[in-house]
């Protein structure tokens, strides 16, 4: 038998999956790290967590799958976009990982547009620069902390940090990299030009790839730590989101991808580079050899759901402990009694701060339209549309470019709710399915490895083989018209809001800011 690893560094776990030849998940394992808020906005990882979680994964799934090792011919690698992994000369860890929710490096966005210059940001990168990105990022370490800075001698990504620690080799993708503001989207290399206006001495970061490239082979030492074969071949995989759309399908034009985790992305193929006007939508290079995509992103998507079930769902959870069911599955079926809407209740998921359609680090959550009528059941169902009007505002923009959508395939935690796809389907007007695999980001690093490894002559094909469908679900015509309606109130919301949360940030930053 033959066999391949898709190893995925994600925000709350490090996911390891295990994938026959055709396609078919053996068995998965996943590991769970921490991550640290020392302020307000602030969000950091320690990336020695990662690889203790990674090495835990590896070994449970090669318990648990009752392999023969020697039958894994290759791992991908994929993992959560944006960090800052810094390294010393010796390949240590310099300073925590700065993560793709941060929002500190507000000031270090506008001194990078004002040196380049918006328009030709945008052109080069293909985005704007959000104090997610990982360029103003290495800005406030040089300016806050020299004495680190100073030490440097290499600029990782997270998974790109796992791929050291397996291979002793530096490199990186062309999708993970698009994240950086360092790339040139279009011809896929760093872009000297940025790196010179930015001071950024080019030795400092790894070489870029594209997805499907062999990256080194699994160490001797590594071999140990993981319990994998000496030699094994480590490909160069994708970034989350790229992975994960390959995982759904998304590797030609026409296919939407909605991923439903921690963050919420919408995502499309792009045969050609191109972008939004205006930079509202992140064009990146797809891990696709040689094409592209464009997506739109809610940073607090399922993530807004679980910061209600941590909150507010304390009932809900003992409920879960004497009945066994998931604290979720008891959230959504008390929501399910609420009608469409949530009786005029709204929830803004800004819980982060945002990225599409507003790169707003001030955004603020929120409930709005509350009366005496409202339960906590509302409050649920809410919060379940307002992540689904947030990812309508995304497919918009996609749609204004001209893509329309043949297909969409939704994936990640946050798709087992039958209900919350439900709302989707209708907030969004079209058919949303399911594949028989949901494994998202690790699955498609999987197959990226697969074809790597040379056993598929390109993605699509292998993605044509592998992938099938699970479920569909229509749209209501009643829901459709009530929910384009209120999304017409849910876009009024944010604008009129805009300078409350800038006034509530300031006296944030001025009184509880460490």
């Amino acid at each position: 038998m033959i066999y391949f690893i898709g190893i995925d560094i994600g925000t709350t776990g490090a996911k390891v999956l295990l994938m026959d030849l055709n396609g078919v998940v053996v068995t998965t394992a996943t590991s769970e790290y921490p991550m640290y808020i020392p302020n307000p906005l602030w969000a950091e990882q320690n990336p020695d967590d990662w690889w203790n979680a990674v090495c835990k994964s590896i070994k449970n799934v090669l318990a648990q799958g009752k392999i023969k090792v020697n039958d894994v011919k290759g791992i991908g690698l994929t993992g959560q976009m944006h960090g800052l992994v810094t390294l010393d000369e010796y390949g240590k860890v310099l300073y925590p990982c700065i993560m793709w929710n941060d929002q500190r490096t507000a000031e270090e966005c506008n001194q990078i547009t004002e040196k380049i210059g918006f328009n030709e940001l945008l052109s080069i990168t293909g985005n704007q620069v959000l104090p997610g990105f990982t360029a103003p990022k290495i800005l406030w370490l040089r300016k806050i902390r020299p004495d680190i800075y100073t030490k440097i001698k290499k600029v990782l990504l997270p998974k790109d940090y796992i791929r050291f620690k397996l291979t002793n080799e530096f490199f990186t993708d062309v999708s993970d990299a698009s994240g950086t503001s360092l790339l040139n989207v279009k011809e896929r290399k760093w872009s000297k030009e940025i790196l010179d206006k930015l001071s950024i001495p080019f030795e400092l970061l790894p070489e870029v790839v594209e997805s499907v490239s062999q990256t080194g082979r699994i160490t001797k030492e590594a071999a140990l730590w993981t319990g994998l074969s000496e030699g094994i071949p480590i490909f160069a995989g994708g970034g989350d989101q790229a992975a994960g759309a390959v995982g759904a399908g998304a590797v030609t034009e026409g296919i939407i991808s909605i991923a439903l985790g921690t963050s919420g992305v919408v995502f499309t193929h792009s045969d050609n580079y191109r972008i939004e006007p205006e930079g509202k939508l992140h064009a990146f290079c797809h891990s696709v050899t040689n094409k592209w995509h464009l997506m739109g992103v809610t940073l607090s998507a399922a993530g807004s759901f679980r910061w209600y079930r941590d909150t507010f769902a304390y009932e809900e959870k003992l409920e879960a402990e004497k009945s066994g069911k998931d604290v979720y599955e008891i959230l959504t079926e008390k929501a399910s009694t609420i009608p469409a809407g949530s009786e005029g209740l709204f929830f803004l998921p800004y819980l982060t701060g945002e990225r599409t359609p507003y790169p707003d680090p001030n955004a603020r959550g929120a409930f709005i339209g509350l009366n005496v009528r409202h339960t906590k059941a509302h409050m649920t169902r809410s919060v379940l549309e307002g992540v689904a009007y947030s990812l309508r505002d995304c497919y918009e923009l996609i749609s204004n470019l001209g893509i329309k959508a043949e297909s969409i395939v939704i994936s990640g935690g946050g798709a087992k709710s039958v209900l919350w796809r439900s709302i989707i389907s209708d907030i969004f007007n079209a058919e949303i399915n399911t594949l028989t695999c949901t494994e998202g980001a690790p699955y498609g690093a999987a197959i990226i490895a697969s074809v790597g490894a040379g056993e598929y002559k390109d993605v699509s094909e292998a993605c044509t083989k592998m992938l099938k469908k699970a479920s569909s679900i229509q749209p209501d015509n009643k829901r459709v018209t009530l929910y384009n309606e209120f999304y017409g109130i849910y876009k009024e919301l944010y604008p009129q809001l805009k300078n409350s949360f800038n006034s509530i940030s300031e006296k944030v930053n001025k009184y509880y800011d460490g």
